[in-house]
């Protein structure tokens, strides 16, 4: 069975200093701790460490003014973690730079795609 082959995607790295960078799997933790509230269940659904997921927010924290995701202590269901307004507005931008990015490109997309030689599909 063949399969189609999958289109060219564009996987953008912002990087903003030598330590200081921003790019689809930082965007997409972001987006998973938002989603549910934790830093960790993040992590687990990224296949990565707790200790690198952490890593990772602590990173983000210290480029921008102000947070993006702050703890939340405990309580009846226990702690977790938020996304801040400052963090929605980072993946937001993030997002839109990507998509923005991948339309002006479009074209040269193709272009590199149809110089590509045929390969066949390993087992």
């Amino acid at each position: 069975m063949e399969q189609e082959p999958r289109p060219p995607r564009l996987r953008i790295r912002i990087v903003f200093g030598e330590a200081e960078m921003i790019g689809p799997g930082k965007a997409e933790l972001l987006e998973r701790i938002d989603r549910t509230g934790s830093i960790a269940a993040a992590g687990r659904e990224m296949g990565m460490s707790y200790k690198r997921a952490w890593e990772l927010v602590g990173t983000l924290n210290a480029m921008f003014r102000d947070p993006l995701v702050e703890r939340v202590r405990g309580g009846p269901g226990g702690g977790g973690a938020v996304l801040t307004e400052t963090g929605r507005e980072v993946v937001m931008q993030y997002r839109a730079f990507e998509h923005e990015t991948a339309e002006a490109g479009a074209s040269r997309l193709a272009a590199l795609s149809d110089m590509l030689r045929d390969i066949p599909e390993r087992k």
